[in-house]
């Protein structure tokens, strides 16, 4: 699939002023996703597995994970972190 005569996509293109979140291909997908992922994936390196708080970031990032898979983010970068690689993996 050729994306050579699509326009440049600005972020107000995606969501105007105002706007918390849009629908893409049937999902809503909420303004601040991309970056909240990306910050709790880089915080789960900082908790020990097993503990209450690393729990709640999974489930998190599990949350989150189809928004990620929507976008098409994943169709461009590959998590270094095999234990996100798995979480999106599962989000297929």
């Amino acid at each position: 699939m050729s994306h050579a005569q699509q326009p440049v996509v600005r972020p107000e293109d995606v969501l105007p002023a105002g706007i918390d979140s849009t629908a893409i291909n049937g999902r809503t997908v909420r303004k601040g996703s991309v970056a909240a992922f990306v910050a709790n994936a880089v915080r789960l390196d900082d908790l020990t597995e097993g503990t209450a708080e690393y729990a709640a970031l999974l489930a998190q990032l599990r949350e989150l994970a189809p928004a990620l898979r929507t976008i098409g983010l994943l169709d461009v970068f590959e998590p270094r972190s095999p234990v996100v690689g798995r979480i999106l993996a599962d989000a297929a």
